[in-house]
Formats: structure tokens, sequence, C-alpha cells
């Protein structure tokens, strides 16, 4: 995996290193467990904030109950009062669960229907320690109800590993799942914890070692963008000219939508590209012409406020030169201008960034982009990645990991699935970002990304790598815009283009 990236599992990594430890290294798993039960007493400790309120434990049957009985223990040992719940009978526990089981001195609760309500009235914390890292599919009856239970109750929760019900391979989840404030895991992230829904279920995560060696043969099944990313664009050269630079052309505008363009042109220049244009309908080219300072402008076509596919082999020529071309922001959905893109689009030689309508002109269309020679990437959102795949939002929304992978290999392009877990994908190589820049929740700064991928590729950075860095350096540019603002609510697009400088160098302005 590129050391920029840093590395997560999925279950049957997890369960390959758990497996390794015990049989090849000798670990014993009752071990792992204690230490993995610790860690989770440790974090709930410390949610408590020293309430006397009782911590109540839900467990489940596997081991990740067994870690939950083991995190009662310690609690109880260090004073605090503690309930263990358990939603199956004692007897089916797992056998380290069950070995844990018999050192805890108090009097488990059995509650086989789930009905849990009563029980956590008055939590100072919940532990959630029901299902792990290796579940999949909808949690059913106890767990479901148990988990309402919990949401329910009022008090912080704290899950073992996973929030119980997500999928930790995906992230998806199929029913409720609890709310936590925080969740530990063991030995290493997982891909559930940092996409949608699973991420926004996690709360705080904490990674806690529990004693399986270094040298574990479980690969990685994606990767966190660091910020090592942002070092692969090369700088400029003393002697260098702005053709060295990289130029990028930006396609698109309609009446109503020049900001769109403006805002990719201006955000490409900021993110070091040396010459930008923008190829825009003919009689919008003198409100560019205002707009814009360091931007070229060509206006074409005759359509009023668009354009038209009568226009694609003048665009096309217009792009001849660019090292980088962004087509679709501001275009418009009517089917002269969706036909340009798709012809445009066919014709441009150099890599092509598509976002907004130029997605759009492709919807269900994903497999002609593969008969390109040139890299293309995609921007989508959930909507537009929907619209893409034919398929609702919804579906892409419950599904992210398997829709940007999906359309990936349809495609043959680098698919920058937007959101707080952005996720991008190549068809082989997964990267996701760790969002937190709730400032970038304004119009135009998808078009801010565009430019800025734009750039990076225009400067020779190998196209997945490209809108790896892209991401990286507008979430940055995100908060950096929030910080100077004040607020994450005031700010929009233009604040985040202006911090693009910080937040393309590593370690600035965080």
């Amino acid at each position: 995996m590129e050391s920029w990236l840093e590395p997560i599992l999925d279950a049957d990594g997890m369960r390959a290193a758990d497996s390794w430890a015990i049989e090849a290294r000798g670990v014993p798993s009752l071990r792992l467990m204690e230490t993995a039960g610790a860690a989770l007493a440790a974090k709930t400790a410390e949610v408590a904030r020293g309430s006397r309120a009782p911590i109540r434990v839900v467990c489940g049957k596997g081991n990740n109950g067994g870690d939950g009985v083991v995190a009662a223990r310690l609690l109880a040992e260090l004073g605090h009062p503690v309930d263990l719940i358990l939603l199956w009978p004692a007897d089916e526990l797992s056998e380290d669960s069950g070995a844990n089981l018999a050192r805890y001195k108090g009097e488990p609760i059995e509650r086989l229907d789930g009905a849990i309500a009563a029980d956590l009235e008055g939590s100072a914390v919940v532990i959630d320690a029901i299902f792990g890292t290796g579940f999949s599919g909808s949690p059913r009856a106890p767990a479901d109800a148990a988990i309402a239970a919990m949401n329910a109750c009022g008090a912080p929760i704290v899950s073992a590993d996973m929030p119980s019900g997500v999928d930790g391979s995906t992230g998806e989840a199929d029913g409720e799942v609890p709310r936590c404030a925080a969740t530990v895991t063991f030995h290493g992230a997982k891909v559930g914890h940092w996409i949608d829904p699973g991420k926004s279920a996690t709360g705080r995560l904490e990674v806690a070692e529990i004693g399986i060696p270094k040298g574990d043969p479980a690969e990685p099944a994606a990767g966190l963008i660091r910020d090592g990313v942002l070092e692969l664009a090369p700088l400029r050269a003393a002697g260098g000219s702005k053709f060295a630079s990289g130029s990028v052309v930006v396609i698109g505008g309609s009446r109503g939508l020049t900001g769109a363009v403006c805002m990719a042109a201006e955000a490409a220049g900021r993110a070091g590209a040396g010459y930008v244009s923008a190829v825009v309908p003919a009689d919008l080219e003198p409100i560019l012409e205002v707009k814009l300072t360091e931007t070229m402008t060509k206006g074409i076509g005759s359509a009023s406020g668009r354009l038209d596919v009568a226009d694609a082999e003048e665009v096309a020529d217009a792009a001849a030169r660019a090292d980088a071309v962004v087509v679709g922001p501001g275009l418009g959905r009517d089917d002269g201008s969706l036909a340009l893109a798709r012809e445009a689009v066919g014709r441009i030689e150099a890599p092509v960034l598509i976002d907004a309508d130029g997605l759009n002109a492709h919807a269900e269309r994903l497999d002609s982009l593969r008969s390109r020679t040139a890299p293309t990437v995609l921007t989508p959102h959930a909507g537009e990645l929907g619209r893409l795949l034919g398929r609702d939002s919804s579906h892409v929304s419950a599904h992210r990991l398997e829709s940007v992978r999906e359309a990936a290999r349809l495609s043959g392009a680098v698919v920058v699935l937007k959101g707080d877990d952005t996720i991008i994908a190549d068809g082989e190589r997964v990267a996701i970002s760790r969002g937190g820049a709730p400032g970038l929740a304004t119009a135009g700064t998808g078009d801010v990304l565009s430019g800025t991928i734009a750039a990076l590729l225009a400067r020779g950075v190998e196209p997945f790598a490209a809108a790896c860095a892209g991401v990286h350096a507008h979430l940055r540019a995100g908060r950096i815009a929030a910080k100077r603002i004040g607020a994450a609510e005031s700010v929009v697009a233009t604040d985040v283009i202006a911090a693009l400088p910080h937040g393309l160098r590593a370690g600035e302005g965080r």
C-alpha cells in the first residue's frame, strides 16, 4: 500500500490477524480478550467521568460479548457499580467468553427477549458488546430490541470493536445501530468505522493494541489518506514556465450557472496550475471576463446561454493542448448540453475530470468511458452516482463502498464518491478521507474540488493519487477556512479557494 495511506482492515483481515497471533505466534486467545476488555473498561471509565451511576454492559454470545464481560469485571474491581446483561443464555457463550464469565463475581442479568429498557434507566454509560467486526446482515431478536433500548436510554454508549449491526467490512447497516459516543476497536481501525452509515454510528474512534505481534499477514482492505499525499505534487522550478506548471481547461457554464466555472478555474490556479482557461457559451463570455482575472476565456457557439452538441469539435480543439480538462461545472441539463458533454469527453485526449452535469450526461452510460485512452476521474455525490448507476440515491447512501467500486469497474475511471466519508476507488485500490470539515457543506465546494484535482493531474500526479491529494487538500482547506472565518456555518466556496495554498501544504494550518 502507498506510504501516504494508513492501512485499515476488513473483517477477513482482522480474522487473519487474530488467527495468526493465536496459531502461528502462540498468543493465548484469553490474553487477547483480557487486553481488549481492559482497553474497553478504561475508555468507559473515562466517559463515565467519575459518575457513581451504574455502568451497564450489554453482551452478545460471541467473543465480542467476552470483551464486554472482561470490561464488566475490571470496572467492578475499580469500584464502579456494574450490571452485566446477557442477551443469550450463559451456556451459549463462546468458550473464551464463558471462561471470563466464570471469573465475574457478580450475578449476570439474562434478558433473552432483548427488553432491557428498564435495566438501562439511570445508566452512567452503556457498553455495547453485542456484535463485533465480523457481523453482517440485519440485527434480529433479541439484539434489535436491545439496540433500540440503548439508543433510547439517553446514556452515552461505548462500543466494543464495532457498533453492533454495522458491517465492519463496508460500513453498511441494515437496521438500527447504536449511536455511540465512542468506539474502542482492537489492533487496527476497520473499513466500517470510516464509511457511512457506520462512520456516523462510531463516534470517537480509539484503537487499542491488544498483543497481536508486529508483522501479521493481514492484507489491508483500504487506506485512510495521510498528509504525505500532498508531497507528491512537483514544486515549480525557478526556470520553469507557466506551461511547465500544467495547463487546465474548464468546460461548462450556462445562464445562471457561470459561478461554477469560475470557482473550478480559480481553484485550479490556486492548486498550482500555471495556465487556466475556461471554455464557455459565447454570449456568456463577457461575464467570465469580468469575474476572472488570471483565467483565459474562450466563448464558443451560438446557442443562447449554453453550449450545444454542435460545438463539440470546437470545444475539443480548445482543449487540445491542455494537460487536464474539467467537463461539467454549470453546464446545464438540456439535451444539447448533455450531448455536448458526451461528445467532448470522447474527443478529448488529455486526462479528463467529469463533474456535475458532465456526470448527468453519462447517466447509465458509464461503460462508454472505458474507450478513453487517457485517464478519467469522476467526482459524483450520492445522487449523481445513483444516476450513473441507474439506482436511487438512497441505495448509494446505504451501500457506498459497493457503489463506488462498481462505478470504477464499469467506467475504468478513478471515482471519487463525495461525502464526509469521501471514498476514492480505481478498480483495485480504495482510499477514504477522514472527513470532519462541515464548512464544505455549501454550494460550490464541489467545483473547488474539481479544479483542485484537475490542477494536480495537470502537474503530472498519477490519477488515483491526484484524486486523493485533491480530496485531502480540499478537506484541509475547508477546516482552515472555518477557522479563519470563525464558524463552519459561515464558510463559502471562495473561502475554501483562498485557503487552498495552506491546505496543499502538509503540516500547515490544521
